[in-house]
């Protein structure tokens, strides 16, 4: 998929890297192939940490512009995609940190999955919106994040380790806490949420 390759492979980012030169050279119709590549997968991220398809679009097209401005400049060590992804992974942030956040539970059985009929992977059959919704809108910022870039980027380990920057072992923590925290929740069974209810 386009711009969500092995960040690592050379021939990707050197593809990469022609492509932002002919954009820093105004090359005809460049920037727009880039867009048509990369803003699809992108607003379907943002939409995903947003929940909010016109905010979502805002984020993409103010990454794309950082991007446009780093034309002349780009120096490759991952691919565009990675890039844009960490630029509108920090914008998006930004935005839930001056609001209560949502995130869109479609495809939500792939981050439930498991070997057996659980009682999350049944909540999710049934499609009951407004319990995973509530559930979801009670994990936190880096969790939310960590769900979606596993489970509706199709992005490598190591890719969205880097978007979120933080090592992929940390990377592996977090996604693990949060798969925990979601199905806990789920199932009525939140410890962690009743201790800090006790707290206050």
């Amino acid at each position: 998929m386009a711009g969500l390759d092995d960040p690592h492979d050379g021939d990707a980012i050197r593809a990469d890297h022609a492509l932002m030169r002919a954009v820093a050279d105004g090359e005809d119709g460049a920037f727009a192939r880039l867009i048509a590549a990369e803003a699809p997968k992108l607003t379907r991220f943002a939409a995903s940490i947003l929940s909010d398809l016109s905010e979502a679009e805002e984020v993409v097209q103010e990454a794309l512009l950082r991007l446009w401005k780093q034309a002349e400049s780009w120096e490759p060590q991952a691919r565009i995609g990675t890039f844009l992804h960490q630029v509108a992974y920090r914008i998006a942030i930004d935005r839930l940190r001056r609001r209560r956040p949502h995130v869109d539970i479609d495809g939500l059985d792939d981050v439930l999955e498991d070997d057996g009929p659980t009682p999350e992977r049944q909540l999710a059959q049934k499609d009951d919106g407004r319990v995973v919704q509530a559930a979801l809108d009670k994990l936190s910022e880096r969790q939310r994040a960590v769900i979606v870039l596993a489970h509706f980027q199709e992005l490598g380990q190591a890719e969205a380790a880097d978007i979120m920057g933080i090592g992929e072992h940390a990377y592996e923590s977090l996604l693990a806490r949060a798969r925990r925290r979601l199905r806990a929740l789920l199932t009525g069974r939140d410890v962690e949420g009743q201790r800090e209810g006790r707290r206050t």
